[in-house]
């Protein structure tokens, strides 16, 4: 039994779980208007982030604010830990990061093209592993320190493989998670250019993100980091651990059909492996933490996959997306809707699936509309990450 003994988040809705939790269950949005300059009107969640709490002057130079992120969200999840506790050789740290330090290079790319000077700290700063680094080099980590980098399923499969790696007897500590910071001008309109995000009336910014709704027309982004401290059962009561949820199972499969429209029968393989991992059924499994990034296609997929494997157990299946909320962390997104997942089961509480006035009558899912959903006896829950590129990453979590 992998053990979730550690928890820490850096996210549009702040850096304390349990708080976040609160807002999430309030339907609060984090989603603002951004870059008024850009052609098109943009949204996007982003972090209040204080870089001196975590890195002195000195320190910061070469340090993108993905990296800063991720070393402020491991270092929580440590400190939630207790103690690591384990030879710094035996200590792993698995990292999902899509796209690496976005505002260093959109710097050094309008310095280029101004003739001015590129910060020669660039490459170290804009490359996808150095929040992997940075974090293993904060808490001396000598074992493996891995990056995945799988668009949306980077730090679901970072969890993944983690837990795969403590199974199997390579590490006895992970420190596992994802960040992504990414909303500069240069990225959030090359996203626009792939016509994936949500458009909104003045004002209506906050609800744009709109999952599994009839007029749902795409996602917003978001940045942060989240990361998770795990340990076999044995050793995290051994030492007297708090214990937050066990992570049961997990798949990663891919579609191999399309680089950005997804397909049901590969979501339906990582369903079914994840599920047989954790030594469950369908019908034990009360909560889906969708990956529902609100795209016309994406969800009905994501909908059509869950019927599929969920069958006559599908009305026992409540889904929410809380994307609407936090916005679409790309490749932290897996870690951040991990948490969230462990808090719905631990709370016995399940988030709301935001902005949808009107379920998509192709979806025929479950959805939980209001704000103070209690679980009900929710024992199991699934997180979703499903990736441009064809990833599919399937988290599954037990109670305590």
């Amino acid at each position: 039994m992998v053990a979730v003994t550690g928890m820490g988040l850096v996210s549009p809705h702040g850096d304390d779980p349990e708080r976040v939790f609160d807002a999430l269950m309030r339907g609060d949005s984090a989603v603002r208007a951004v870059f008024p300059e850009l052609t098109k009107p943009a949204a996007a969640a982003t972090v209040q982030f204080d870089e001196s709490r975590w890195f002195t002057k000195l320190q910061l130079p070469g340090v993108d604010r993905v990296s800063q992120l991720a070393v402020a969200a491991a270092s929580l999840a440590a400190s939630d830990a207790g103690t690591l506790d384990a030879a710094p050789e035996r200590i792993g740290v698995y990292v999902g990061c899509g796209m690496g330090g976005a505002a260093a290079l959109e710097t050094a790319y309008a310095a280029g093209l101004r003739g001015g000077r590129v910060p020669p700290l660039t490459v170290p700063a804009f490359m996808p592993n150095a929040p992997a680094a940075h974090v293993a080099m904060r808490h001396g980590v000598h074992g493996p320190v891995i990056t995945y980098s799988v668009a949306c399923a980077s730090s679901a499969v970072a969890l993944a493989e983690a837990a795969r790696a403590l199974r199997h007897g390579d590490v006895d500590v992970a420190i596992a998670g994802g960040a992504e910071a990414l909303i500069v001008p240069g990225v959030v309109s090359a996203w626009q250019a792939l016509q994936t995000l949500a458009s909104f009336e003045p004002g209506q910014a906050a609800r744009a993100c709109k999952p599994f709704a009839a007029n749902r027309n795409g996602f917003v982004l978001g940045e942060g980091a989240a990361f998770l401290v795990l340990e076999s059962a044995d050793r995290a009561r051994a030492r007297g651990a708090r214990v937050h949820a066990e992570l049961a199972g997990s798949a990663v499969t891919c579609d191999a059909t399309h680089l950005t429209k997804p397909d049901a029968a590969g979501q339906q393989r990582a369903l079914r492996a994840a599920l047989s991992d954790a030594h469950l059924q369908p019908r034990d499994v009360g909560y889906c933490n969708a990956h529902g990034t609100a795209t016309l296609i994406g969800d009905v997929v994501e909908a059509n996959a869950l019927r599929a494997v969920w069958g006559d157990a599908i009305d026992g299946l409540r889904v929410s997306s809380t994307k609407a909320l936090h916005g679409h962390l790309l490749g932290a997104a897996g870690a951040l809707e991990a948490v969230v997942t462990i808090l719905a089961l631990r709370r016995q509480q399940l988030p709301p699936n935001a902005h949808c006035e009107s379920l998509d009558p192709q979806c025929g899912i479950h959805l939980v509309l209001q704000t103070s959903a209690a679980a009900g006896g929710v024992d199991a829950a699934i997180s979703s990450s499903f990736a441009f590129g064809g990833t599919n990453a399937v988290l599954v979590f037990k109670r305590a």
